[in-house]
């Protein structure tokens, strides 16, 4: 009961938060709507900075992840990262499902990306490394029938704390509704170092957790040296997933909150 109450409590004042800085700050635009400058490219199976088949590109504003010049997707999962690490902040991504998914891709990577929070360097990733550690919103796309939420907690090399608990599974379903055909969905999360971490569509919060750490598997071919288990992850890259689907991404903001929060702690 004790964490129940506690967890409400810094909800209500994280939504406070929340509100205050969306409407008193500006965002600062991480894509420039022009080309991929200020990212860097990390896909399984290629060296760092290697664009392979031009899988990220960018074409009338939209960052676009393409797969026309791959003859089967063989488990190249991609990542584009920002260049710089960030700490506290709030991050918007605007994103949608297009076209076909490419031959050889998995069945669950159908209408399937994601947004990776608090990554590891990928100049750190192993050439055959699959994913970055890090933490997952989960962006998925469903069908003409069925539901299938979006914003959903996957934890590649991570654990994280829900209600006072760790949680070991690999995948955690948010809240949100179903969100179909090929239609923009605006998704924000509240990153406050290594404490909580909220996901949010379309305004509605539809997932929260606590104590983002190293642990656990679901990731492989990583250096050994990367994978402190039991450290907390207060900070890292943001980077967005390639994974068999194409998806269109119009817009990456994000307001950051370090300033405010190293004040805080003084």
């Amino acid at each position: 009961m004790k964490n129940i109450i506690a967890c409400s409590a810094l909800l209500f004042l994280l939504n406070i938060a929340f509100a205050q800085e969306t409407t008193h700050r500006k965002w600062k635009q991480l894509f420039n709507g022009k080309d991929l400058k200020g990212w860097n490219i990390k896909i399984k199976g290629h060296d760092y900075n290697d664009n392979f088949g031009n899988t990220f590109r960018v074409e009338n504003g939209v960052m676009k992840v393409s797969y026309d010049h791959y003859d089967n997707f063989n488990q190249q999962y991609g990542h584009i990262f920002y260049k710089k690490p960030f700490s506290y902040y709030i991050l918007a991504v605007e994103y949608r499902f297009v076209g076909q998914q490419a031959t050889g891709g998995e069945g669950w990577a159908y209408k399937n990306s994601g947004i990776m929070l608090h990554c590891q360097n990928p100049a750190t990733m192993l050439k055959d490394q699959d994913f970055p550690i890090s933490i997952e919103d989960q962006l998925l796309g469903g069908d003409a029938t069925g539901e299938r939420s979006t914003c959903n907690l996957c934890t590649p090399g991570t654990y994280v704390v829900m209600e006072g608990k760790l949680i070991t599974q690999h995948c955690v379903n948010s809240s949100s509704k179903t969100f179909r055909g090929d239609q923009w969905v605006r998704a924000e999360v509240v990153v406050l170092g290594d404490s909580i971490i909220k996901h949010i569509v379309n305004g509605d919060t539809v997932l929260v957790y606590e104590k983002p750490q190293i642990g656990g598997g679901n990731v492989s071919n990583y250096d050994p040296a990367q994978k402190k288990d039991g450290q907390l992850l207060s900070s890292g890259y943001i980077s967005l997933q390639s994974e068999s689907h194409p998806v269109e991404f119009r817009k990456v903001e994000i307001i950051d909150l370090s300033k405010e929060y190293r004040r805080k702690r003084k």
